[in-house]
């Protein structure tokens, strides 16, 4: 398996990457996520998903799913994805994604599953209530990237097992049918800078689901709001410090200065040659006018995108067409090469 980066400019190919419609978007969605694709889009082939086959693994509300993903897809937008020379969609609205599954269903071995560490943090202890459908997760997204024949997926070091997955699933249905159908997808591995974590506990990921909204900024949040979640996040009452080496055991220090540094583009160790010494009050002031400024824009236009739901719909209709285009046929060469009788 291939689990080294390859750095973008090497790349060629077409991109996948999906994300949830649960919860509000972000800080953490943004820097790990959306803006890695902003920049991928200007160099290769992309298609963007919203994955709601995906969120229905658990209990979804229905009326705030179907507000989510309209949600969602006006902050891709407004972050920068371009709908007109991408596909912008929704899972659901392309068959394809499902009927492949199923197929991968019976590709995929018990044991390749069961490995899958995903799943055990999601099932937790409650294994025997958890869905089917969060079992085989990792099946529908091997056939959300392979019915694209994906050549690249943008993926986090918690996503590398179900692409290495994919891999596996592509490669053993090419050798049981003595095909060549799939490509084996490579990993896009995210830059440094881009884990962000709770504003409440630095050894935490900033979540959706996480309980407190004063863990997270949210892409949604206006001046006000982040300026109150800046000011409380959890520090310590050192001065910042000269060197990475002095945030050793500082790991909400760490975080602040991880977002900031992301935020202005810079280095860690040029963020710290700039705040080294400062108090936290000081140095907070700082963060939340950038802050602000990165994601004010963001926020006022994902307001107006939200006001027309009508134009979300049909923006993401026009990207599920894009990608149906591409699915089907793809489809229709597996199901003839697993020996499905033609449609009439």
């Amino acid at each position: 398996m291939t689990s080294g980066s390859t750095p973008p400019a090497a790349l060629s190919g077409r991109i996948l990457s999906g994300i949830q419609p649960t919860g509000s978007l972000h800080l953490g969605n943004y820097l790990g996520a959306i803006r890695n694709w902003v920049a991928l889009q200007k160099e290769f082939e992309c298609l963007f998903c919203i994955v709601d086959l995906h969120a229905i693994t658990v209990w979804q509300d229905p009326k705030e799913l179907m507000r989510s993903t309209r949600e969602v897809a006006a902050g891709m937008i407004a972050a920068g994805i371009d709908p007109a020379a991408n596909a912008l969609f929704v899972q659901s609205h392309v068959p394809a994604h499902a009927q492949l599954a199923w197929v991968f269903n019976c590709i995929a071995r018990l044991g390749w599953l069961n490995r899958m560490t995903q799943f055990k943090d999601k099932a937790g202890k409650n294994r025997e209530n958890a869905s089917a459908g969060l079992y085989v997760y990792p099946n529908l997204m091997a056939a959300d990237i392979l019915v694209y024949k994906a050549t690249h997926v943008p993926v986090g070091e918690d996503q590398k097992q179900h692409l290495e997955l994919a891999r596996d699933i592509a490669q053993k249905f090419n050798n049981d049918y003595g095909v060549e159908v799939f490509p084996l997808p490579e990993p896009v591995i995210k830059g440094p800078g881009t884990r962000v974590m709770s504003l409440r506990d630095g050894s935490k990921k900033m979540s959706k689901s996480d309980p407190s909204d004063f863990s997270r900024l949210n892409m949604t949040d206006d001046a006000d709001a982040i300026a109150g979640k800046v000011r409380k996040a959890t520090t310590d009452p050192h001065p910042l410090p000269d060197s990475v080496a002095g945030l050793e055991g500082r790991a909400e220090a760490a975080n602040l200065l991880n977002i900031y540094a992301a935020l202005t583009d810079r280095t860690l160790e040029q963020v710290l040659a700039e705040v080294a010494g400062q108090q936290f009050s000081a140095f907070k002031g700082k963060l939340t006018d950038t802050a602000v400024s990165v994601l004010g824009p963001i926020n006022a236009e994902m307001k107006r995108l939200m006001s027309d739901p009508a134009e979300i719909d049909k923006v993401l209709a026009k990207g599920a067409a894009k990608a149906n285009a591409i699915a089907e046929p793809v489809l229709s060469e597996v199901y003839k090469t697993v020996g499905f009788l033609p449609r009439g």
